[in-house]
């Protein structure tokens, strides 16, 4: 069997002085995306411990819901990615 490895970084620090590392990154399986993992993936992008692309095949995402979230984080927050609350910031 063929194991992947990630390449990038094994950790940063990011911005708020905090380190996250690749143990903090959700599992691949993923499917509760819950606004706690959707920060860590968009702050592991920022950060440079993984590109768009990667984040993108990692997680089956489209580069387009990953926009959202990185809009809606830096907008607002991690409230901003609550799906309960994508209306209410929603841009008219």
């Amino acid at each position: 069997m063929f194991i992947r490895r990630e390449t990038g970084p094994a950790f940063v620090r990011l911005p708020d002085g905090t380190t996250l590392t690749r143990s903090d990154l959700p599992a691949r399986n993923t499917t509760r995306w819950v606004a706690h993992r959707k920060a860590t993936v968009v702050k592991a992008v920022e950060a440079g411990m993984l590109t768009l692309e990667q984040a993108c095949e990692m997680y089956a995402l489209s580069a387009e819901e990953f926009e959202i979230w990185r809009g809606g984080l830096n907008a607002h927050g991690r409230r901003g990615l609550l799906v309960t609350k994508i209306q209410q910031y929603r841009q008219p």
